[in-house]
């Protein structure tokens, strides 16, 4: 039997660490691997009817802006001497291209958030994302066929490959063979699960959220694959719809499997009354956001979306825990002042 491939750990500062990668096989995996992943990712969106957008990787309107729902920072940069910020999500780009897109738009660029990497999380990374006309529930059916036609592409063409480097592909023959949908939990069954597991969930009255222990463990409980959808509005974005009357849950979805969340997905606000009415509460500044309210009050739309981080994807596809290994170019421990010599790519 081949030997299992495993990463070089090249992704700290060490001195030339970049010549160990080149001579590493497993990032002649992970070059095939995120390959398939685009070309898959093309064919799928066009046999969906969406188009492909390009777009700028600036913006004054992040996605996760301070405020109630939002864990990340933006990342401030200055182009031109224009004061901006990193991509943190093609989402609005994607929702504004819905107004001239019939059925949707999708892409597949770096987004930027400005936390420390671990072991599940990258500050730049690689974002599969789509927005579509429809609301919640197409925009799962939607994300269940993408993930399936991705692991059924990379068995198909890369199977045999991945299958002696890794040495067990069940996971993805699993994922790939499956017909019925994946089942779904509200957060609030979710909660009545985990309810024996107090470091599960974390939050106060206002907001709360699964931690990666309540997600792994809801996934042994549940199902390998599982969707938790509705949780606490002021725990997620503004712009996720209401998913209630009263204004407390949010119309969203996130897909778990393999490390925990890998798909976070939702509905939008329709209206532009609705987006004030979520900034107010989440405590964002309307002015921020004038044009997206402008888009909404003059082009009202029902649309949804969906983000998938493509290195979490990928640990999932090769078993493996530690997301800075998948990058092939790592941007992780650069010395924050400029080097006297440049010695990574």
């Amino acid at each position: 039997m081949t030997s299992r491939i495993t990463p070089p750990h090249a992704w700290g500062n060490a001195p030339r660490a970049f010549l160990t990668s080149l001579r590493s096989p497993w990032y002649g995996l992970m070059i095939d691997l995120q390959d398939i992943v685009v070309r898959a990712t093309f064919d799928y969106a066009h046999g969906q009817g969406l188009k492909a957008l390009q777009i700028p990787l600036t913006t004054r309107t992040v996605t996760c802006p301070t405020g109630l729902g939002s864990d990340s920072e933006p990342v401030p940069v200055s182009v031109s001497d224009v004061q901006t910020y990193l991509s943190d999500s093609a989402q609005f780009p994607l929702e504004y291209g819905c107004r001239l897109a019939e059925k949707g738009c999708y892409t597949v660029l770096p987004s930027f958030r400005n936390e420390d990497p671990d072991e599940t999380h990258l500050n730049q990374f690689t974002h599969s994302e789509a927005e579509i006309v429809g609301g919640l529930d197409d925009i799962i059916e939607y994300v269940e066929g993408y993930v399936r036609h991705l692991s059924r592409n990379i068995l198909n063409e890369y199977g045999r490959q991945l299958s002696a480097a890794i040495q067990d592909v069940t996971h993805l023959e699993r994922m790939a063979d499956g017909s019925a949908s994946f089942p779904r939990v509200t957060f609030g069954e979710a909660r009545k699960l985990l309810s024996d597991c107090p470091d599960c969930i974390r939050g106060d009255d206002s907001w709360r959220v699964l931690t990666r222990r309540g997600e792994r463990r809801l996934m042994k409980i549940v199902n390998e694959f599982v969707w938790v959808t509705h949780l606490d509005h002021l725990s997620v974005p503004f712009y996720q719809a209401f998913g209630d009357s009263n204004r407390q849950t949010a119309a969203c979805a996130d897909l778990f499997f393999g490390m925990g969340e890998i798909v976070g997905s939702g509905e939008r606000h329709r209206t532009g009354d609705e987006v004030v009415e979520a900034l107010d509460l989440h405590a964002v500044a309307q002015q921020d956001y004038a044009w997206y309210v402008d888009m909404k009050k003059e082009f009202p739309l029902q649309t949804a979306g969906f983000g998938m981080g493509v290195e979490r994807y990928l640990m999932w596809v090769v078993n493996h825990d530690d997301i800075r290994d998948i990058p092939f170019i790592s941007r992780i421990d650069e010395e924050k002042s400029w080097p006297a010599s440049v010695d990574r790519p």
